[in-house]
C-alpha cells in the first residue's frame, strides 16, 4: 500500500545522507509519494554540491567501501529517487535564513514552499528526521 513519506534532513555527511538517500529511492521504487525537505547543513551542502560528502575517517572508509560494492552514492541517489517522483524541496524561511533567494535554488530543489504548506502534507505521512 503506497503513501507518502518525508525525510526532514539537516545534516549532510555521508552516513545521515546515505540512510535519507537509500529509505527514500526504494520508498519511490515501492510506489510512495517521496519527499526529502532540506535544511541548514543539508540545504548548504546540497547546493553546495557537498552534499553526502564523507567528513570523517569511518565515513571515508564507509564511502570507500560503498564504492568498491557498486553502491550508488547519496547524490545519485537522490537524482534517481527523484526520476521516480521523489521530490526535494525547503521551507521558504529557511532558504532565506541560510542566505539563499528561493528563485536562485531552481533546479537544485523542486520546490520551495511555505512551513504551513509542508505541515500539511506530512498528515498521514510517514515522517524520518536525520
Amino acid at each position: 500500500m503506497a503513501g507518502r513519506v518525508f525525510f526532514f534532513l539537516q545534516h549532510a555527511t555521508y552516513e545521515p545522507a546515505f540512510q535519507a538517500a537509500t529509505m527514500g529511492i526504494t520508498a519511490a521504487a515501492m510506489g510512495d509519494e517521496v519527499y526529502f525537505v532540506f535544511a541548514f547543513d543539508a540545504l548548504r551542502q546540497l547546493v553546495g554540491g557537498a552534499y553526502g560528502q564523507p567528513s570523517s575517517a569511518r565515513e571515508h572508509e564507509e564511502f570507500a567501501r560503498a564504492e568498491s560494492l557498486g553502491v550508488l552514492a547519496p547524490p545519485d541517489m537522490l537524482a534517481e529517487a527523484r526520476t521516480l517522483g521523489a521530490r526535494l524541496i525547503a521551507c521558504d524561511t529557511t532558504v532565506r535564513i541560510c542566505g539563499y533567494e528561493p528563485e536562485s535554488l531552481e533546479g537544485t530543489l523542486d520546490e520551495v514552499m511555505g512551513m504551513a504548506s509542508i505541515w500539511r502534507l506530512t498528515a498521514g505521512a510517514r515522517v524520518l528526521t536525520l
